[in-house]
């Protein structure tokens, strides 16, 4: 079930109707195959929503569903082959575009037989799947479905973003109560060595609310030099665990050292200090006992707070006090229920009580069910009537799935549209309890295609406004530490619903333990392994249909040539931190290939078949501190949306990328104000940016070698630009000059950003005076701009 059918039929129809009167069709002769194909696809578009809703109680719709997902899948791969064969034949014989069909009059002999050949190619498998389909729709299964006409997604509800509008963490009374009496045990025990406490729930008690409101107190804050908080998860890895908590306290450590390694540096960090630590989620006390017992009986005192679903394992832990979170009551799940929904009480909420507190009884008292179906009700007509739909709901009632899982959860995710419902799903390529940070996400959801074209709107916006959604309906939990709730989790109950309903199409976990069968279904795999080296189950390319593969790895990973040959299909590629040696010149046949993530690896270059790569729309190259070019080939990737530069050491880049239209998201644009007669360059000139009228996000390094070669603002015709960050290198061999002084302050008189803006970082400025617009009344009235200036001199912000 990981992909919803509904969405990629669609998506099938929508490219198939877009394609057939592309020029790279035209030449390529295949629009009657492609129309058949198009047809069959939109008849079964109309029953797909029918049998979507029959699928989790009828195990014959369900086969049917898996059976089409592959086909379509298929559908979704000849699409981006037909349109590569094309454009080669359109590139290498453009006056053929215009004929409706490729006969051979006039092209040599080679030139025909390679015309015919990649037609062939196409064609025959397009045919194949032709057949496919009709053999599906044949089925006696298809003859019961109910046909609809398929509609859009429903619009999504625009949640503000900012921390203070956002829903707040609402809790009962007897969480308040429990935190002030544990706060106080910690801070009258605080004289101890070591100070233990537990809480013991089953999950989605509330156990982890309880100690972020312990952890967050401010008698806490003001009693302790240190405080961390890490995630233990059912199955952990060793050396995250201590590179986690020595990350917290900021003490460097490299990938691959050992566990004794790590554990010293912990002991010298809390060596004589106190500290606050928080370990949540702890299955087994091992962690504990094995791991960090020793190194922090080192610190001179210090409490310890775990959060378990096991008694035991306070018990094996040998905690000093223990706190039982139980069940809440109806009255304090009532309350929780109609406060989680943004509603104020009133005469009418009187009239819902009473189903209001059977919903309650149906979350089983839990307060994670209880918050997740109450943003399902917010989105109702607030009536008896539609809260009894509700409880009447199939969801409830299901017995095929996990206990756990069962009414709430599984409610709160089949009541989301479509469109946010494959997003939910895609979570589950995170490891349990993993940040996921909102950019990385929604980059990958953009590159799956998830996005729906709003028209005038930006996918990257379209996107932000899905991933606050979730947040918004309980179903990702928002990290409190980042204004902006850039940053999330998943709880782990909410994450194994995603699991389960993805389990036959994505991998958590070492690839060395599945077999051939299995891996051949899969479509999303996320490697986490503590190995330096993954052995994949020996198979056939063709075998391999993985679409993400992405990385999570405790060591560094080695990713050998080879890997690039046997994975064809994939869209999302995410090698960040692995030992990648070379990127050989193979990857250029990844046509399918729309997000390429080399962050923190050592590559040194890139081939230039890189610019085969068409549908690539995002290249993230950041902390690849080896690379120090760029191949010109990247003026070709013409859907490129993202390029990631910052902390890469690049001095040699193509002249050229101001062509790239869709390019919106600049990090680590190295400027450069010298000739631009030369097909590489030692930076980009500010001309470049002329074009890039969909620019979102910039970020501009080395903005003391641009040249001031016209007072025309660079900026101000960019309506979609919100984040600027300017940065200048600081000199340090020699002074500045007058010339130095006036040339960076006529560069940043040219650099005026639209009003939309909404984020400014000016970094490292040295001119003598600050731009005119920086407090201009005019440019900026008051839109709550963040706007930070870190001084030269001071290396401090300033916020305006």
């Amino acid at each position: 079930m990981a992909t919803i059918l509904d969405s990629l039929v669609g998506s099938c129809a929508n490219k198939l109707k877009e394609i057939i009167t592309e020029e790279v069709i035209l030449i390529l002769g295949i629009q009657e195959e492609l129309a058949e194909l198009q047809r069959k696809t939109e008849l079964i578009h109309c029953c797909i929503s029918d049998a979507e809703a029959r699928r989790m109680e009828e195990s014959a719709v369900d086969n049917w569903l898996g059976q089409l997902r592959e086909v379509l899948y298929d559908v979704d791969d000849i699409i981006d082959l037909a349109r590569f064969k094309g454009s080669i034949l359109l590139t290498d014989h453009p006056s053929s575009s215009s004929r409706k069909s490729i006969a051979c009059t006039g092209l040599s002999i080679s030139t025909c037989f390679s015309n015919v050949q990649a037609r062939h190619e196409v064609a025959v498998k397009i045919r194949s799947l032709n057949r496919k389909i009709e053999n599906i729709s044949k089925d006696r299964v298809f003859l019961t479905l109910k046909g609809t006409v398929p509609t859009g997604s429903s619009s999504v509800l625009r949640v503000r973003k900012s921390s203070h509008l956002l829903e707040p963490n609402i809790v009962g009374k007897e969480i308040i109560h429990a935190c002030r009496k544990m706060v106080d045990l910690v801070l009258e025990h605080k004289g101890r060595k070591l100070y233990k406490l537990a809480i013991v729930g089953t999950g989605g008690v509330g156990k982890t609310t309880l100690a972020q409101k312990i952890y967050n107190d401010r008698k806490i804050k003001g009693s302790f030099n240190k405080k961390a908080w890490v995630c233990v998860s059912k199955v952990y890895s060793e050396a995250s665990l201590l590179g986690e908590l020595l990350r917290i306290m900021e003490v460097h450590h490299d990938q691959d050292e050992s566990i004794g390694e790590l554990q010293s540096k912990l002991e010298i960090a809390i060596k004589e200090t106190s500290f606050f630590l928080v370990l949540d989620d702890m299955w087994q006390s091992d962690a504990w006992t094995n791991l960090l017992r020793i190194p922090l009986h080192a610190a001179e005192m210090g409490a310890i707070l775990i959060t378990t679903r096991n008694n035991i394992v306070a018990l094996e832990i040998g905690v000093d006090h223990t706190y039982r979170v139980d069940l809440m009551s109806t009255d304090v799940g009532w309350e929780l229920l109609w406060k989680s929904m943004n509603i104020s009480e009133s005469i009418e909420l009187q009239t819902l009580q009473d189903v209001g507190i059977e919903i309650v009884r149906k979350c089983g008292c839990l307060p994670l069910a209880i918050k997740v179906i109450a943003r399902v009700l917010a989105s109702k007509e607030q009536t008896e009537n539609e809260w009894k739909k509700i409880l009447s709901k199939n969801a409830w009632f299901m017995s095929n799935l996990p206990n756990d899982l069962r009414g709430a959860l599984y409610l709160s995710y089949d009541e989301l549209p479509r469109h946010l419902k494959q997003c939910f799903l895609y979570c589950s390529v995170y490891p349990e309890d993993a940040n996921i940070y909102r950019d990385d996400l929604t980059r990958m959801w953009i590159a799956k295609g998830f996005i729906e074209d709003h028209g005038g709107q930006l996918l990257e916006e379209t996107a932000d406004e899905y991933y606050y959604e979730l947040i918004h309906r309980n179903l990702l939990q928002p990290d409190g530490l980042y204004y902006d709730h850039s940053s999330c989790k998943m709880h782990d109950l909410l994450r194994q619903l995603a699991c389960y309903l993805s389990r036959e199409e994505c991998f958590v976990g070492n690839p060395e333990s599945l077999v051939g069968n299995t891996v051949s279904k899969l479509r999303r795999v996320s490697v986490v392994t503590d190995k330096n080296m993954v052995m994949l189950p020996s198979m056939d390319e063709v075998q391999y249909k993985v679409r993400t593969w992405k990385t999570s790895y405790e060591k560094t990973l080695r990713v050998d040539n080879s890997f690039f040959k046997r994975f064809p299909y994939l869209r999302v590629l995410d090698l960040t931190d692995s030992f990648v040696p070379s990127i050989p010149g193979c990857i250029g046949n990844l046509i399918h290939l729309r997000l390429l993530d080399l962050d923190g690896t050592n590559v040194s270059c890139l081939p230039e078949s890189i610019g085969n790569l068409k549908n690539l729309q995002i290249l993230n190259l950041e902390r690849c501190v080896a690379l120090h070019s760029l191949p010109s080939a990247i003026t070709q990737l013409c859907n490129l949306r993202r390029l990631g530069l910052n902390y890469s050491p690049i001095y040699q880049v193509p002249k050229g990328t101001g062509k790239l239209e869709f390019l919106n998201d600049v990090e680590g644009f190295p400027v450069y104000g010298g000739s631009s007669n030369t097909k590489m360059q030692d930076g980009w000139n500010l001309e470049e940016l002329a074009y890039l009228y969909q620019l979102r996000r910039l970020h501009m390094i080395k903005l003391e070698r641009a040249a001031y070669r016209t007072t025309y603002p660079l900026l101000t015709d960019k309506g979609f630009l919100k984040f600027l960050y300017l940065w200048c290198t600081e000199r340090t061999d020699e002074p500045y000059t007058e010339k130095d002084f006036s040339n960076i302050e006529k560069i940043f008189e040219q650099l005026i950003p639209p009003c939309n803006l909404e984020d400014l970082a000016i970094v490292k400025f040295f001119g003598r005076q600050y731009p005119f617009w920086i407090d201009s009344t005019l440019c900026y009235p008051d839109t709550g701009i963040r706007t930070r200036i870190r001084d030269t001199a001071t290396r401090g912000y300033g916020i305006f």
